[in-house]
């Protein structure tokens, strides 16, 4: 249950990211955290039996651009110390979902009843971050101003394989006039360990979404007639992948509800 005061507060960009945090681990916070604590990095989790562990990393390792790693955890260690004092991944989060046999089976608030010793957590790159680069620029983003989750997409790009990880890569589409579009590429190349460019502009079928006003995952936004559909690599990927690995258990985040890190944005540009 959300709690009207206290997300108040939150929005409030003087909030920090630990407050953020403690927020969600009080239940205080169940909804997407994007705006919230804006100058934090956020990141997507997956977590996962250590048995898996190793082949998650080398399919990270080999999809750079819709997996880049923050961080990973020692086994059975729900904290990430080099990401923020005081996480505890179990409950940061404000939802989390459970993957059965690749079939998603709940959504909570918490996963701390589900932990066991031999977990391990990934923690990958989000979106926001290469956003409040481009609202800084000047480049307005509708589902912002709408306070939207962002939209996202299945595609027909298929991701490297390793071991049993595979499936298609999952974008994010954001609507840009022509000029916005190609700042937004020089823009976000600067942030390649929160999916860097764009992978592709314009025409969405192209990479196999049939419709831009059904998106798999999030909310759609209006698509102007002087826009472009522009579309990155997004940290939802994981998801298609683990479904099509059918694990027998593993947690991700929900969309759009994210561990707010302590790292800060401007850290993260490349050049």
């Amino acid at each position: 249950m959300q709690h009207p005061e206290v997300l108040h507060e939150i929005v409030d960009g003087a909030s920090s990211a630990l407050d953020v945090r403690l927020a969600a681990r009080s239940g205080a916070l169940s909804s997407h955290t994007s705006g919230l604590a804006s100058a934090h990095v956020q990141g997507n989790l997956v977590v996962l039996p250590q048995a898996h562990a190793g082949d998650f990393l080398r399919f990270c390792q080999a999809n750079p651009k819709p997996c880049p790693l923050l961080g990973v955890s020692e086994v059975g260690d729900p904290s990430l110390p080099a990401l923020g004092k005081d996480i505890d991944i179990r409950a940061d989060l404000p939802r989390y979902r459970v993957w059965r046999h690749g079939e998603l089976i709940d959504e909570p608030c918490d996963v701390r009843a589900l932990w066991t010793d031999d977990m391990v957590s990934f923690v990958i790159g989000c979106s926001f971050t290469f956003e409040h680069a481009l609202l800084a620029e000047g480049i307005a983003l509708r589902h912002v101003s709408q306070g939207r989750n962002v939209a996202m997409y299945r595609t027909n790009i298929q991701t490297a394989r390793a071991g049993v990880f595979h499936g298609p890569m999952v974008v994010s589409m954001r609507p840009l006039r022509a000029a916005d579009a190609i700042r937004a590429v020089q823009i976000t190349s600067r942030f390649p360990a929160v999916h860097g460019a764009p992978v592709h502009i314009g025409d969405p079928a192209w990479i196999g979404i049939r419709s831009i006003g059904c998106p798999d995952y999030g909310e759609a936004v209006e698509l102007m007639p002087d826009e472009l559909p522009v579309f990155w690599a997004c940290g939802v990927t994981p998801q298609a992948a683990l479904a099509a690995a059918r694990l027998p258990f593993a947690i991700t985040h929900a969309p759009g509800a994210m561990l707010v890190t302590d790292l800060l944005h401007h850290r993260l540009a490349a050049f």
